[in-house]
């Protein structure tokens, strides 16, 4: 049995791709002390294992998923890396650069003291920076270098191995480092200085909480209206300052669609909408409650909306919230590259924000006309726009010029990911091209990776131990390094030079460095979500540079 399963996987070595994956998948997000190996780390582990067996997976599908990759990853940031800057976003942006070029040139320095070669170097450099992306990048650009085969293969074989060895440092310790060691080099207590902020930005408790909070318990009821002052005036009016809302209007045999500028009259039966706790406080004490099925039979639903208007771009929630696009919504959640950030009345939304929000279905369609679009669960990826940018974009990165000798250009990974951004900005400009919906995106953007990571993984296994052996108690010790150095400047750059507030500072260091696990843990610390507020941009360009960057090292290393 085990030979006839050794065999068949050598003869139809795709399977062994499924199996890395489903180990990988299955092993990666366990959690042991808090932390877990990630599935990119795990997948590549279990390739490496079931590549002892001398299984080789030849031909384009790497290369082919890692394009798919690397186009999803670009479509996910391109809206916020073009048009996110927030009034702190020049600042954030000239930080960024300014860490990920550390992030560069601190593996680079280690690798030069160790005395590793190029494929550890670019190994180290990807693994200690937690960027997977960057393997394919180096991978790519080790081709181009007109080397011996031997001695590329040599090198490609090296670079999971140095990645291996260091990325598990590189993720629990960036986290480690920015959630404890962080706030206590700049000596600031990280939940004060979150509560702090909250307050700055309108996060208070009583009134003002409960209209911007994510507070779930809306309702609709129908009242009926007295003589008195709720006549004779418009239904803006009634209610200033609450999230509280007429929805329609109950009167005689008509049912009347109310907006912000409808009058009430005596007799009236309207269906009014808020937060539970505020019907009760502020409407059944000056209306008396009936049964109105036909007035209450409102379409409700919630939708993710998002935003890519230019005049919306850069508002605050209390100013979305005073302007007519809001009326009548609740907002449920932002997500800003995937990450969820705190709902309060400063919390400024970007275009490629996502906002999730519930209403009756006239109130979100006039949000998310004003707004952007309402992003409506769909079954169809625009495969069409998407190959086709991907060959444009590897069309693009094939060229090169020769400088010195050496061939420089993006090379065809590089063009998928440039390809993407591209895409994902004109998608959040006109929404009706290359519409590629969240689960599509999460799909292409996992698989791509992971299935590279395991053709990388068992292509360079039987060579695996015998490196591991060799340089991996030193490479772990200079990965280390290549982590926490960086990360320790950004720490102290961002706070004494460019002074950031501590309960954002951390979340843009998370950032630059791409590192969800730490950020959790910064939240985790921090007992808020507020971290998250310095998260986008920094990701989003961190995201383009340390995948570039795995180029730039090898560049680097075989100058040297």
């Amino acid at each position: 049995m085990g030979e006839w399963l050794v065999a068949t996987l050598r003869t139809y070595p795709e399977l062994a791709i499924f199996i890395a994956l489903a180990v990988g998948f299955w092993i990666g997000p366990k959690k042991i002390a808090g932390f877990n190996l990630g599935n990119v780390t795990a997948t590549l582990l279990a390739a490496v294992a079931i590549g002892q067996l001398g299984i080789e997976i030849p031909g384009p599908i790497k290369s082919a998923f890692f394009m798919l990759f690397l186009f999803a990853v670009g479509y996910g940031v391109g809206p916020q890396f073009f048009a996110g800057l927030s009034k702190d976003g020049p600042k954030q942006l000239v930080f960024s650069v300014l860490v990920l070029m550390l992030c560069l040139l601190v593996p680079f320095a280690c690798a030069q003291i160790a005395g590793l070669d190029l494929g550890y170097a670019a190994g180290l450099y990807a693994g200690s920076q937690t960027s997977s992306a960057a393997i394919g990048v180096a991978t790519d650009q080790i081709a181009r270098l007109s080397l011996a085969p031997e001695q590329a293969r040599a090198y490609n074989d090296a670079i999971p191995i140095a990645y291996a060895v260091t990325y598990i440092f590189g993720t629990i310790g960036s986290a480690i480092i920015l959630a404890t060691i962080g706030p206590k080099l700049i000596g600031v207590d990280l939940a004060k200085a979150c509560a702090e902020y909250e307050a700055e930005m309108g996060g208070v408790s009583g009134q003002d909480a409960g209209v911007f909070s994510a507070y779930r318990n809306v309702d609709v009821r129908a009242y009926r209206v007295p003589e008195g002052d709720l006549t004779g005036k418009p239904v803006r009016d009634l209610f200033p300052g609450l999230r509280i809302f007429v929805e329609r209007v109950h009167r005689g045999d008509a049912i009347i669609e109310a907006d912000a500028t409808t009058v009430l009259k005596a007799g009236d039966i309207v269906a009014i909408s808020g937060p539970r706790p505020m019907l009760v406080e502020q409407v059944d004490r000056v209306m008396t409650e009936v049964d109105d099925r036909i007035l209450l039979d409102i379409p409700v639903e919630q939708v993710d909306v998002f935003l890519r208007s230019k005049i919306y771009a850069g508002k605050t929630l209390r100013e979305l919230a005073d302007e007519g696009p809001a009326r009548g919504i609740y907002l449920r959640k932002i997500t800003r590259n995937l990450v969820e950030i705190p709902i309060l009345p400063e919390t400024e939304v970007l275009r490629g924000d996502i906002l999730t929000v519930q209403g009756s279905r006239t109130h979100v369609n006039a949000l998310a006309n004003a707004i952007g679009h309402a992003d409506r669960p769909v079954e169809a990826t625009d495969l069409m726009v998407v190959s086709v940018g991907i060959v444009i974009g590897g069309l693009v990165g094939a060229l090169s010029v020769q400088i010195g000798g050496i061939p420089l250009g993006l090379s065809t990974s590089g063009g998928a990911l440039l390809a993407g951004l591209l895409l994902g900005y004109f998608r959040a400009v006109n929404p009706t091209i290359g519409s590629i919906p969240g689960p599509a995106l999460w799909l292409l953007n996992t698989l791509g990776l992971n299935v590279f990571i395991a053709i990388v993984g068992i292509n360079a296994a039987l060579g695996f131990v015998a490196g591991l052996q060799s340089v991996g108690i030193s490479l772990f010790i200079w990965g280390a390094v290549a982590t926490s150095l960086p990360l320790i400047i950004a720490v102290l750059l961002g706070h004494h030079v460019f002074k950031f507030h501590p309960a954002i500072l951390f979340g843009i260091c998370a950032g630059v460095r791409t590192t969800t696990a730490a950020l959790g843990m910064i939240q985790e610390t921090a007992r808020s979500k507020v971290p998250a507020l310095g998260y986008g941009l920094p990701y989003a360009v961190g995201q383009m540079l340390l995948t570039i960057f795995g180029m730039v090292i090898v560049l680097m290393m075989n100058a040297s």
